[in-house]
Order: C-alpha cells, then sequence, then structure tokens
C-alpha cells in the first residue's frame, strides 16, 4: 500500500513539474514575442550595427522595415491605423499633417532622459511647438552640387544661376514635388510653405522654363552618376552630396544663397502602437550621443544631437555639410504642412510640370 501511494505521490510530482515546466515555456515564448519594437524608417537610414547593439544591451528584438516616400508612410498609417508599428520616421509637414489628425501619441518625456543632448535650435519649431509629438532623428537641406572640374563655386551660388542657357540639358533634379516648388519659390521671393494661388502657378511658369535645362528627375540616394561623373550639376540632398564628395573630392556643395528647403526626419509613437514601453527604450537608445554619432557618420546626414556631434572627429565637426553654418543657413526655411486646398493646386501643377506642360 506504502509502495502504491509512494507511486502516485511521484506520478503527481512529475505531472506538477511537467505543467510547470509548459507554463514556463509558453510565458517564455509569449514574452519572446511580445518583446519587440517594430520600427518603420526610410530605406539605408539605420546602421544594422545600432540595431545590434540595442538588441544585445536590452534583448528587445527589433523589427524594422522600411519606406520610400512619406505618401506611403502616411497612406499606410491612414488606411491602417492598427498596423502595429510601434516608432515611424516621417518629415516635419508629415509630423504636422500627423498632428492635427490625431494619429500620433504626446511624449512623455520624463521617459526620455538623453533628449537634452538635442540641440535647443532644432527644436520647438513650428510643426510640432515643443516636441510635444515628435523627436528629431536626422535632418538636412537641398542644394545645388557641382564638379569643380567643369564649374566654379564663383560663378553658381544661387538657384536662379540654373537658368542660365549653357546648362541646357545638364541638370538633374529631385522627383520631388515639394523640393521642386521649394526652388521655384525661392527665385520668386516666396516662402517654400507659400498657399498663394498665384503665387504657386508663377513658381510653376517659372519651373517650366527651367525644363530646358533639365536632364532628368531622380530620386534621392542616386549618387552614382554623380561619382562616376555622369552628371556635373544637380539638384541634391545634403546627406548624399556628403556621401558623393566622399568618393570624388572634385564635387562641392553649394547653399544657395536665396535659400533652401531645412528638412528633418522624426521619430514619432502612432496611436497603434502595440509595444509603448519599447518605443521609449529605442528613442532614448537613438539619443545616446554615442549612437546618434555612429548613425550620422555612417548615414551621412545632420545630426540634431549637439552631445553626439563633440565625439566626432574634429575633420567631421568642421564638414559644413553636416554641421552647416548660421550664414550658410541663412534665407533657409523648414517645410510645414500645407491645406488641402493649396496641396491640390501644387499637385495640379507637379503633374504638368512632370509632363512639360
Amino acid at each position: 500500500m506504502e509502495a502504491a501511494n509512494f507511486a502516485e505521490m511521484t506520478v503527481e510530482r512529475n505531472m506538477k513539474r511537467l505543467f510547470i515546466t509548459i507554463l514556463i515555456f509558453f510565458a517564455s515564448t509569449a514574452f519572446a514575442k511580445d518583446n519587440v519594437v517594430n520600427v518603420y524608417n526610410w530605406a539605408s537610414y539605420m546602421p544594422p550595427e545600432v540595431i545590434a547593439l540595442f538588441q544585445k544591451e536590452t534583448g528587445i528584438k527589433v523589427n524594422y522595415s522600411t519606406f520610400e516616400s512619406n505618401q506611403i508612410l502616411y497612406a499606410k498609417l491612414k488606411a491602417s491605423p492598427n498596423s502595429g508599428y510601434d516608432i515611424v520616421v516621417p518629415t516635419t509637414y508629415i509630423v504636422e499633417r500627423m498632428i492635427k489628425e490625431k494619429m500620433v501619441l504626446k511624449l512623455d518625456k520624463s521617459k526620455l532622459s538623453n533628449f537634452k543632448n538635442l540641440d535647443p535650435k532644432l527644436l520647438n519649431q513650428s510643426y510640432d511647438p515643443s516636441n510635444q509629438y515628435s523627436i528629431p532623428y536626422l535632418w538636412g537641406t537641398t542644394g545645388i552640387l557641382i564638379n569643380t572640374k567643369n564649374y566654379s563655386t564663383n560663378e553658381i551660388n544661387s538657384w536662379k544661376d540654373l537658368w542660365q542657357s549653357r546648362f541646357r540639358k545638364k541638370l538633374i533634379v529631385l522627383n520631388d514635388m515639394r523640393d521642386m516648388f521649394s526652388v521655384g519659390l525661392k527665385v520668386l521671393g516666396y516662402s517654400i510653405n507659400d498657399e498663394n494661388p498665384d503665387h504657386i502657378k508663377s513658381a510653376y511658369l517659372k519651373l517650366k522654363i527651367l525644363l530646358s535645362n533639365v536632364k532628368a528627375f531622380v530620386d534621392n540616394a542616386s549618387q552614382q552618376i554623380y561619382i562616376n561623373e555622369n552628371v556635373n550639376i544637380g539638384m541634391v540632398a545634403s546627406g548624399d552630396a556628403n556621401t558623393i564628395i566622399s568618393e570624388n573630392s572634385a564635387y562641392h556643395y553649394i547653399y544657395p544663397k536665396d535659400g533652401a528647403n531645412i528638412w528633418m526626419d522624426n521619430m514619432v509613437i502612432p496611436v497603434g502602437v502595440k509595444h509603448l514601453e519599447n518605443a521609449y527604450k529605442f528613442i532614448n537608445f537613438i539619443l545616446r550621443p554615442d549612437v546618434a554619432k555612429i548613425i550620422s557618420m555612417k548615414v551621412g546626414y545632420s545630426t540634431p544631437n549637439l552631445a553626439a556631434i563633440k565625439l566626432m572627429p574634429k575633420i567631421t565637426q568642421e564638414n559644413r555639410i553636416l554641421n552647416p553654418t548660421k550664414k550658410d543657413l541663412k534665407n533657409c526655411e523648414i517645410e510645414t504642412d500645407l491645406s488641402k486646398a493649396a496641396t491640390q493646386i501644387y499637385l495640379k501643377y507637379w503633374d504638368l510640370l512632370k509632363v512639360g506642360a
């Protein structure tokens, strides 16, 4: 009888152990599945070693996916608010639109101890006063790139110089509506955020004249055509210019005297966030000086992180493409969101411009 009871007790203990083991297994599996952060960012905008370091330090898995334009990002989140992204990285004017349409959460700054590392001059902008919803990630400008073997910086220093007849079918311009209209508006003395229908039409007519000098519209990250010297003058984002010049020192980046647009890509947390605490941990990690330094130097765009700049080699700190002076940015503006009515006018003229009408 005692042997039978002992056997029963042994079986019962083993069953309990098995049950506990199963519970632990499923609990750990569920935790592993939930211990993630889903990031949606621009292509080629996050060094793999940064993700690897975050995962190593925190044990949080980063599910990283990319988009090619602000329009794709906005449309995806608008159509699927519960898409599962924890952090997305839109540009200023899309941030403003997402705030207006209640698509992003107000941030709890108490969870972002590294916020203090950011440059105050780049904070508190009109698209998000007090940075209640957005955290600057990388920023830059759009300017002119020239091959100094062919052209002199003394003869080209403004957008208006691109209308010279000697540049017929030699210019590369960006396939981006806001960037292109910024050029037309600045040449005419208007703001890049102008909503006056007459001013928009005037900018279109001015750009239409420029078409005779345009060889092609290209997307960002078309560095190779410059590096190979297939093109010697064009409109380019500062980060691309920085990469090109590092490969071919004959090129020079120009901040147009008539002013350019300043763009800034920002980390925001969508309302459909699934892993809020992990999102805060990731953003705070990105704001760490050593991490922000790696991102800026690997990607080639300007960091808003002052503490990170101080960690960079002196030659990088003095790189005016990455760290422009106050004089470089004279007459520059940050893109803000346009009204729906103004956007429709821009789109109408953009379509006409693209077909050369």
